[in-house]
């Protein structure tokens, strides 16, 4: 019988770490307030990442989608440090200003990615990235649909072209590494409190 060999598949792993990591916030407007199924808990979740980004000096891209018709991002949304806080028309939120930046910052290797809608901008600013070469990791407790059934098959489809999902909780603690920290305590004041009871975590990603 041979003896077993380790595979090295290519696949990345998927870690995350403040060096090179940056976050994603799609589309978190005004209009889909209505409109999107649970919101309010996306934005609450929403938040606590982009505090967290915030804390830890980790960089934070926003995106408004034709914000003239469809309003800004919600103010319940700590985003004032965003170093890219940009206008769009196409459903990616990989634009030129976001192409650019990327280009002038090669320490980002991975984006974490939330927000709204999960089958159209969430999911083409996936495609794009993972097509560029970044690792995605999409925080399925912070991004959603017009519908449970969109979000779901948006999910399955951004992991079947290699995204990560992954909680907003799991990925902070992921980011931080170790209980000594340096952020630690700011950070778990932000998450100490359990995620609305939405469903948005359901055994089965819906």
């Amino acid at each position: 019988m041979a003896a077993s060999t380790a595979v090295n598949t290519g696949r990345a792993i998927g870690k995350l770490g403040t060096g090179f990591t940056a976050f994603f916030l799609c589309d978190m407007q005004e209009r889909f307030r209505d409109q999107s199924h649970h919101f309010a808990a996306v934005a609450t979740v929403c938040n606590r990442l982009t505090a967290a980004s915030k804390v830890m000096n980790i960089p934070l891209i926003v995106t408004e989608q034709y914000p003239k018709a469809l309003g800004h991002t919600v103010p319940e949304i700590v985003h004032d440090h965003a170093v890219i806080n940009v206008p769009k028309t196409k459903f990616s939120m990989v634009t030129d200003e976001v192409q650019s930046y990327l280009k002038e910052n090669t320490h980002v290797k991975s984006a974490l990615l939330f927000g709204i809608e999960a089958h159209v901008c969430v999911l083409q600013t996936a495609l794009d990235l993972l097509e560029d070469g970044y690792d995605v990791h999409v925080v399925v407790d912070a991004t959603s649909s017009r519908n449970p059934p969109e979000r779901m098959y948006a999910f399955e489809r951004m992991r079947q072209s290699g995204a990560f999902l992954t909680t907003a909780e799991s990925a902070l603690f992921q980011l931080m590494g170790d209980s000594k920290h340096e952020h630690f305590k700011e950070v778990q004041k932000l998450i100490k409190d359990l995620p609305p009871d939405s469903g948005l975590l359901a055994a089965r990603v819906q």
